[in-house]
C-alpha cells in the first residue's frame, strides 16, 4: 500500500475521532439541529469558496436511486445517530462502537456486492457486539454517559449507516468526481436539518470559542475528513479503508481522556477487550488451505 493512502486514512481518523470531543462541548450550548445545520453551513460555504474545483457534474441515467441513498445515509442518518448518542454514552465509548465499522462494511458488502463474508467475520462480529453490550451496561450511568446501552446502540446504528454508505461511495465513485460527491453531501445535509435547527429557539449569547469548534467541525471535520477518507476509497479497497476506523477508538479514548477527563471503569475496559478481541477475529486472514479448498471446489 502506498504511503499517501495510508496518511490520509490516518489523518481522516484522527479528525473524525476529534469530532467525539467537539460535539459533546457544543452539545451542550445549542441543539443538535442547530450544532449540525451550522457544521453542515459552514462546510457548504467553504465548498463555494472552491467551486471551480468541484468539476462538471454530469448526470448518469438511473443513479438517482444511488445518490439519493448516499444523501440519505451521510449525512442525514449518520449524524442524526450519532449525535443524539453523544447525549446518552461518553465520547470514549461512541468511539469504541466505531471500531465496529469494518465488520459491517464486510457485512453489507455481501449483501449488496456479493461478497464473500467468512464464519470467522461473523464469529468476530457477535463477540465484538457482546463487548459493546457490556460496555453499555457497566459500571452504572455517569455524568458522561447517563444511558451508555441507548447511547452506544444509537452510535451502532450510526455505523451501519456508515458503512453502507462507504459501499455506496466506492460504486458512485467510478462515474463521479470524490469533491463533487463530498460537496453534494455537505448541500443535502444542510437543507435536511434545516427545519430540525429553526423547530428550537435559538441561545441569546453567542460565545466565539464555541463558534470556533462549530468553524472546526464543519471545515475540517465535515469537509477535511471526508474528503481524506473519500479519495482514499478510491484508492485502496473498501474494505481496508474501513480497517483503518480501529484507530479511532484510541484517538478517541486518549483525546477524551486529556480533554474532557473521561474515565472507564474496570469492567469497560474488559468491554473494550472484547470488542478489540472480536474486531481482530473477525480480520484475521483466511488460512492458505482455506483459500485452495475454496478454490477448489469452484
Amino acid at each position: 500500500m502506498r504511503p499517501l493512502p495510508i496518511l490520509t486514512l490516518t489523518l481522516a481518523m484522527l479528525l473524525w475521532s476529534s469530532s467525539f470531543i467537539a460535539l459533546k462541548h457544543v452539545l451542550e450550548v445549542w441543539s443538535f439541529g442547530q450544532v449540525l445545520f451550522m457544521r453542515m453551513g459552514v462546510a457548504c460555504c467553504c465548498w463555494l469558496l472552491c467551486y471551480r474545483q468541484l468539476g462538471r457534474f454530469s448526470y448518469q441515467k438511473g443513479d438517482w436511486r444511488w445518490l439519493a441513498l448516499m444523501g440519505a445515509l451521510e449525512p442525514c442518518l449518520y449524524f442524526l445517530l450519532e449525535v443524539n448518542a453523544l447525549r446518552y454514552t461518553s465520547a470514549g465509548q461512541a468511539g469504541m462502537v466505531c471500531a465496529l465499522l469494518p465488520l459491517m462494511v464486510a457485512l453489507v458488502a455481501f449483501v449488496l456486492l456479493r461478497e464473500r463474508v467468512s464464519r470467522r467475520q461473523l464469529l468476530g462480529f457477535a463477540i465484538a457486539i457482546c463487548g459493546i453490550a457490556l460496555l453499555g451496561l457497566a459500571e452504572g450511568a455517569d455524568e458522561f454517559a447517563p444511558n451508555a446501552l441507548l447511547g452506544n446502540s444509537l452510535e451502532m446504528g450510526a455505523m451501519l449507516c456508515a458503512a453502507t454508505y462507504s459501499v455506496v461511495f466506492k460504486k458512485l465513485s467510478s462515474r463521479y468526481g470524490v469533491m463533487t460527491l463530498t460537496a453534494l453531501q455537505a448541500f443535502v445535509g444542510t437543507l435536511f436539518f434545516a427545519p430540525f435547527a429553526f423547530s428550537a429557539p435559538w441561545p441569546a449569547d453567542w460565545d466565539w470559542q464555541d463558534m470556533g469548534v462549530i468553524l472546526f467541525l464543519g471545515a475540517f471535520v465535515t469537509l477535511g475528513a471526508y474528503l481524506l477518507y473519500n479519495w482514499s476509497v478510491t484508492q485502496v479497497k473498501v474494505t481496508l479503508a474501513a480497517a483503518y476506523v480501529n484507530l479511532i477508538p484510541v484517538f478517541t479514548l486518549l483525546l477524551a481522556y486529556l480533554l474532557l477527563g473521561e474515565t472507564l471503569g474496570a469492567l469497560q475496559w474488559v468491554a473494550c477487550a472484547a470488542v478489540l478481541a472480536g474486531i481482530g477475529v473477525g480480520q484475521l486472514p483466511v488460512g492458505k488451505h482455506r483459500v485452495r479448498s475454496a478454490a477448489a471446489q469452484s
